[in-house]
């Protein structure tokens, strides 16, 4: 597993302010929007001045997002959002996926060896 694409990064691409709710957002596939909303919310309910100084610490203290990681695809983040939330799970499904395509593939080669007289004839009248 990359520990590049399982850290925290502020998003400065999706950003408003610093980019720590658009990160929190990338990290968690949440909307940056109801991130952003959620913390308002908390900041008035009365974590005033500890989501603040939380905010400041996280802008200050995490890293930019790096180049390689913005140009990665939208399946490639959603799979890695799915790393980051439950390891296990993402490797078993992997494990899964890989134990179906090797099953198709066995397929394929028992079809193509068998003794198969049509495709035998398919295949030299494409020669």
């Amino acid at each position: 597993m990359s520990a590049r694409h399982t850290k925290f990064y502020l998003d400065k691409q999706n950003k408003k302010w610093k980019g720590v709710c658009a990160g929190i957002a990338d990290y968690t596939g949440f909307d940056a929007t109801l991130i952003r909303i959620g913390l308002v919310v908390l900041t008035f309910v009365g974590g005033f001045p500890w989501t603040l100084i939380a905010y400041w610490v996280a802008a200050w203290i995490a890293p930019v997002k790096p180049h390689e990681l913005i140009a990665e695809t939208a399946e490639e983040a959603k799979f890695w959002q799915g790393v980051r939330t439950s390891p296990a799970r993402t490797v078993r499904d992997v494990r899964s996926r890989f134990r179906e395509i090797d099953r198709r593939l066995a397929d394929v080669e028992a079809y193509v060896t068998s003794s198969n007289g049509r495709l035998a004839r398919e295949i030299e009248s494409l020669r």
